[in-house]
């Protein structure tokens, strides 16, 4: 499964993908990772049940940035 990262400017689109397994061998080193709006509720609770399962505790959080109904992000945080 792939994940949008978060854009890095609101005028482009999301292309920067990053996979479980990316994110896995990563925990050492980072522990947020932000992930952009257009990813799927059912893939990032798909994210969040597959590191709770291996004993981790997980945060997901929408990041408001602005007053519009789509300046958000999700904030991913494990621990």
């Amino acid at each position: 499964m792939e994940l949008y990262l978060a854009r890095k400017s609101l005028a482009q689109e999301p292309n920067s993908q990053i996979k479980i397994e990316d994110i896995e061998s990563k925990l050492d080193s980072e522990r947020f990772f932000y992930l952009d709006r257009e990813n799927d509720k059912i893939n990032l609770d798909a994210v969040v049940t597959h590191f709770e399962d291996k004993g981790f505790k997980v945060h997901l959080r929408e990041v408001r940035y602005g007053l519009g109904d789509l300046d958000y992000i999700y904030e991913l945080h494990i621990v």
